[in-house]
C-alpha cells in the first residue's frame, strides 16, 4: 500500500470530499480519468495526489485501486471585509488536507 499526502491546499474540504467519495474504490487509471473531466479545482488538485500516490507505489497506473481518499480540514485563514458604516465582517478561507492511498492488485 502506498500512499500520497498534500497539506494546507487553499481549497473547501466540503466541496473536495464530494469529489473524493466518487474515486473511492475505484481504479485509479479509471479515477484519473474520471477526475481529469470533472469541472471542480478540487479535481484537479485531487488528480495530481492520485498520480502521486501512484507513484509511490512502483506500479502502473492500471494496477492500482483507490482505497481510501480522505479530506481532512487544514486551518482557516481569518480575513475581513469591509462594511458600511465602519464595521467588518470576517471572511474565512478553508485549507485542506488530502491523503490518498492505492494498493497494487
Amino acid at each position: 500500500m502506498a500512499r500520497a499526502l498534500l497539506k494546507f491546499i487553499r481549497v473547501s474540504p466540503i466541496k473536495s470530499r464530494l469529489i473524493a467519495r466518487e474515486i473511492q474504490g475505484m481504479n485509479a487509471e479509471l479515477a484519473l480519468a474520471s477526475l481529469e473531466f470533472t469541472p471542480n479545482k478540487a479535481a484537479k488538485i485531487i488528480a495530481k495526489v492520485v498520480a502521486s500516490a501512484v507513484a509511490n507505489s512502483g506500479n502502473e497506473a492500471a494496477d492500482c485501486i483507490v482505497t481510501s481518499c480522505r479530506v481532512d480540514n487544514g486551518p482557516v485563514l481569518k480575513r475581513f471585509r469591509p462594511r458600511a458604516r465602519g464595521m467588518a465582517s470576517g471572511i474565512r478561507k478553508p485549507t485542506a488536507h488530502i491523503l490518498v492511498e492505492v494498493e497494487g492488485k
